[in-house]
């Protein structure tokens, strides 16, 4: 048995790992001077986001009333600059509809300057909701309070709970989700779901004043709308059956296929709610139990003793 160098074995690998064949559909080629969205980089907007809304809580210790304003201007003006590249970025790697239109008409310059034209359009749009974020996250802080015996105050569920967490980034995802902006949604989600171990998706529709106690290993599927006034515990699972197959044997995509909750349900820990079906107004469905069909209003669903 011939006995190889180093330098043989770094040849052979790395010939093998530029055979094209083995990188096909893994491979990104960065379209000129505009690479992926950034995980860092979408962190940081995050950062800024959260002490945006919660001031005090997260970003500047130092600030006060009196330098409130001055603090926001900064922040949000940084945001929007972080924010503008990262949607530039996505638009350019989605082969998003609207720069196909442009491809076909232009150079690779003009590509990049109606990406950013586009990139700026969204940003600023998201920049203006961010009144309409902070109410909402607001009610969710109420919601988390009211529901837990255990919380002394609301700075303890802003600053120590995970679901505030995750439904702080959760609506940041879903606005920039209704905005079409590309990738950049799951991206943020993926990084809340492995900070909190909640897994919401950012097409997902939550009404206010929604909490989770505890959190860990819920899942929340993309086509789900949840109402107002909504609890769920640990483990629940809001998801879909099997999928329907096209003629080609290829899933069927961007069809509903997870449950609606309507105003005050309560889900318990464990429970598994899948398919397109409807949990009624004010019901209650128990822990550890499979739920595949429509729940009237006001009805609680048990296991059997």
């Amino acid at each position: 048995m011939s006995v190889k160098t180093f330098a043989d074995v770094l040849t052979r690998t790395v010939d093998e790992l530029a055979c094209p064949a083995s990188y096909k559909d893994l491979y990104h080629e960065h379209s000129d001077g505009v690479p992926l969205p950034s995980s860092e980089v979408l962190q940081k907007i995050i950062d800024l986001a959260r002490g945006i809304i919660f001031p005090g809580y997260y970003g500047q210790s130092c600030i006060d009333t009196n330098t409130l304003k001055y603090h926001l201007g900064v922040d949000i003006e940084q945001i929007y600059s972080l924010l503008v590249r990262q949607i530039q970025a996505g638009l350019v790697f989605s082969n998003f509809e609207e720069s196909m239109a442009v491809v076909a008409a232009y150079n690779q310059s003009t590509i990049n300057t109606e990406m950013r034209r586009m990139a700026e359009e969204r940003a600023q749009r998201f920049i203006s909701k961010l009144p309409e974020l902070r109410r909402m996250l607001a009610t969710d802080v109420v919601a988390a309070f009211n529901g837990d015996p255990a919380a002394k105050n609301y700075g303890e569920i802003i600053s120590c709970y995970p679901v505030i967490k995750e439904l702080t980034v959760y609506r940041i995802a879903h606005e920039l989700w209704n905005l079409e902006v590309p990738l950049i949604p799951r991206m943020l989600t993926e990084m809340a779901h492995s900070e909190t171990g909640i897994d919401i998706h950012p097409g997902a529709t939550i009404g206010e004043y929604f909490t989770i106690d505890h959190g860990t290993g819920v899942v929340i599927g993309e086509t789900s709308i949840i109402g107002k006034n909504v609890k769920l515990y640990q483990g629940v699972t809001l998801g879909a059956k099997s999928f329907p197959l096209d003629e080609k044997g290829n899933p069927i995509k961007g069809i509903p296929r997870h449950p609606i909750l309507e105003d005050d349900v309560i889900v318990y820990s464990n429970a598994s709610i899948l398919g397109r079906i409807t949990i009624g107004k004010g019901a209650v469905i128990g822990g550890n139990i499979w739920v595949t069909q429509d729940v009237p209003a006001g009805a609680s669903i048990t296991q059997k003793r």
